[in-house]
């Protein structure tokens, strides 16, 4: 099979499909909009009413428990909107109408009212429901199996959206925090509209991926629809679902990031740099920053490690990912501990514990993504995307908790327990790595094939 056999009447760009670079920016629009208005959101809440830049006056532990409603919510709509996909419309038309949805979700947000700020809440968890699992299927559909470019194509996807996480958390930021938070909101609305016209403007590269399988001309497809699942297949979902119990503990560390750890850059951390003060949204942006500087390298490392016949598996990937995040956390641990001693703690401990968290995101996030349109069924797939996304929201919510209880427990003591708990937890895991890869029936067994083959070619 050849390694990189293009799907019918499909373009190319760079050595990817050209659609790859179209839902490279729906995406980065689409996450431009909900990390700035995610970098915003506590600080809005918690924000004193007679301020300058009144909030609504919360108290920390109330911010942070609908901070982990919404974004669990955010994605675990993400089933719904896999299952709509699979049944009604197609991915392609999903992302459509979740863009639109998105739109109008972050345009109310803007206007003063608590009426449209749950309003909108509720429109955007319904649009991202929509369009996150199901354009991340279509990413993995630009590709044939077997086809090595697969991970990497997912690895400049997730690029993506952090090129529009790492914007919008210095521009939206910025503008929320300083003019104002409905001005933040709003503009985080103009994001998704630039993102939905160019996913209009380029349906043209996107013809043979994401429609709805009921009028698909691939035959195989449609069969494959209608027939129950194998042996293999249930083997394979098996080893997912297990899977997505590292997914959980992940994100219920990392989204630290926009709770807990961004109340404590705000109100603990000593952000004065040469007489000005760092505004504490900006530091969600050191996530996505070193995601745009690292992310090929960490792709291109695992590549290599492949091609010397190392260990490289998926599964192996995510559970060090999850180990590397949570050695991240000690970082937040020495904070905590200097903020205890002296009453504030520096910024360096932020930028190394988001270093750490980055790395292991890149081992685990992107990977996982493309994991999953490996060994998901094709009648499921959408779906499949979608439970992912729940677990990711159900570690937002885990995140959440974590956060409220800080307020009994301390930051000292919640970030020293996430630390030793990933950490414990992805060393239990690597365990039991290799009888779980089993139950894949060498679903990655190709790509090691090919390249065994590329290696023999060149030492010839």
């Amino acid at each position: 099979m050849s390694t990189t056999a293009k799907l019918p009447h499909q373009k190319e760009l760079f050595g990817h499909p050209v659609g790859l670079y179209v839902l490279f920016f729906t995406e980065m629009w689409e996450r431009f909009s909900y990390y700035g208005m995610r970098a915003i959101l506590v600080l809005y809440l918690v924000a004193e009413t007679q301020s300058d830049n009144s909030g609504l006056g919360w108290t920390n532990g109330e911010a942070l428990a609908l901070y982990g409603w919404y974004t669990m919510l955010v994605y675990v709509a993400s089933i719904p909107g896999g299952w709509i996909a699979d049944k009604f419309l197609g991915q392609k038309k999903s992302v459509l109408y979740g863009g639109i949805l998105l739109v109008l979700g972050h345009s109310v947000l803007a206007i003063e009212q608590m009426w449209a700020f749950y309003s909108g809440l509720g429109l955007i968890i319904a649009g991202v429901g929509l369009l996150k699992p199901n354009i991340s299927t279509m990413v993995g559909g630009l590709y044939k199996k077997g086809d090595i470019r697969r991970d990497k194509g997912f690895t400049i996807f997730y690029i993506g959206i952090n090129v529009g996480a790492f914007l919008s958390s210095l521009i939206v930021g910025y503008v929320g925090e300083v003019h104002g938070w409905h001005y933040g909101f709003g503009l985080a609305g103009i994001g998704m509209a630039a993102g939905l016209i160019q996913y209009l403007v380029g349906q043209k590269h996107l013809k043979n991926v994401g429609n709805f399988l009921g009028v698909s001309e691939n035959i195989e497809e449609k069969e494959a629809m209608n027939k129950p699942l194998t042996k293999i297949e249930k083997d394979r979902v098996v080893v997912l679902l297990i899977s997505f119990l590292l997914v959980i503990i992940f994100w219920g560390a990392f989204e630290q990031a926009g709770g807990l750890m961004n109340i404590y850059a705000k109100e603990k951390t000593a952000r004065s740099l040469m007489g000005w003060e760092v505004p504490a949204s900006w530091f969600q942006a050191l996530n996505a920053m070193f995601i745009i500087f690292l992310g090929t390298s960490v792709a291109g490392y695992w590549a290599a490690r492949k091609l010397k016949g190392k260990v490289s598996t998926s599964l192996f990937k995510m559970i060090l990912g999850l180990i590397i995040m949570g050695t991240g956390f000690f970082f937040m641990t020495a904070a905590a501990a200097e903020y205890e001693s002296s009453g504030a703690s520096a910024m360096y401990w932020l930028v190394l514990a988001y270093l750490f968290h980055t790395v292991g995101e890149l081992c685990i996030s992107p990977v996982a993504l493309s994991y999953i349109t490996k060994l998901a069924p094709v009648k499921y797939a959408s779906l499949m995307m979608g439970v992912y996304f729940a677990m990711t929201g159900f570690g937002n919510k885990l995140a959440g908790l974590l956060g409220e209880a800080s307020e009994n427990l301390g930051e000292y003591t919640i970030f020293t327990g996430i630390a030793v708990f990933c950490v414990s937890f992805g060393l239990l895991v690597m365990v039991f790595r290799k009888k779980l890869e089993k139950l894949t029936h060498g679903a990655e067994d190709n790509e090691r094939k090919i390249v065994e083959d590329i290696a023999e070619i060149g030492s010839n």
